[in-house]
């Protein structure tokens, strides 16, 4: 159909009916602005012990050549990434558009930092092929040779070449953007949104290009580190009645021995 606010519309509420008609799983989709808030709890302290022990980890980028950072113009698109770079142990920026001037002072102090400690940061850029998308790369090049001197930055996608591959629906090319004239004499009057590739090619596109410059060696090293805390930490949440019974606080001194130091 076409890609307009009409068939947006029409979409959601035949989305809506299969799902409350029980055809569409209610998992399937995810509300990411609207959500229940709560503090977590444990029934003992060795299921929280327990809990760390499986959550734990070292930073393994604090011995790679390379530091690098996945930065994703749409927000909406936050949650794809997360899931592949959560595995990379590689962090995720949500641009939103132009990213703030303070948001991108602060993102210039920690890259310099990397620089500092003897290390590359490299970013992989993930934004919309239309005017303001393709600007938005040259933008974050430019403001952040202003704050750090610059940075080593790949546009990942969406490119040309993936367009032509995949063959995503194009949208005009918004002409009221004071940056269409100049895309319009490169590419041509059709833009094309980065939603619009499958969530596995985008996923794919940035392990493959972390995963290049990784060094696996190093990494191997530190995840062997990770483990053996680790299994510390699951040795203490199994046998924690023992370390309890040893260090309660419920042994409180005699009257007499307090009665004696006076």
């Amino acid at each position: 159909s076409t890609n307009c606010e009409r068939s947006y519309k029409k979409l959601g509420s035949v989305l809506n009916d299969a799902r409350l008609a029980g055809l569409i799983d209610w998992e399937i989709m995810e509300d990411r602005t609207r959500s229940l808030r709560k503090q977590p709890s444990w029934d003992s302290p060795s299921e929280i012990v327990g809990a760390c022990a499986r959550q734990f980890r070292i930073d393994k980028r604090a011995t790679q050549e390379f530091r690098v950072e996945t930065w994703v113009e749409k927000d909406a698109l936050v949650g794809v990434f997360e899931r592949v770079c959560n595995e990379l142990q590689v962090p995720v920026f949500s641009c939103r558009g132009y990213t703030s001037q303070s948001e991108m002072w602060v993102a210039g102090q920690r890259l310099k930092g990397y620089i500092d400690g003897g290390q590359t940061p490299i970013i992989f850029h993930f934004g919309d092929h239309d005017p303001s998308g393709i600007d938005m790369t040259r933008d974050i090049i430019d403001r952040l040779q202003m704050f750090m001197g610059g940075v080593r930055l790949e546009r990942l996608a969406l490119n040309m070449d993936q367009v032509e591959e995949y063959e995503p629906p194009p949208n005009p090319a918004k002409i009221t953007d004071s940056r269409a004239e100049g895309y319009i004499a490169l590419f041509g009057e059709e833009s094309w949104e980065l939603d619009a590739l499958q969530p596995a090619v985008l996923a794919a596109l940035c392990e493959s290009h972390v995963l290049g410059v990784r060094d696996a060696e190093a990494w191997q090293a530190s995840e062997a580190i990770e483990q053996r805390h680790r299994g510390t930490l699951e040795r203490v949440s199994s046998q924690w009645d023992e370390i309890a019974e040893r260090y309660s606080s419920s042994e409180e001194p005699d009257e007499e021995d307090d009665d004696a130091g006076d």
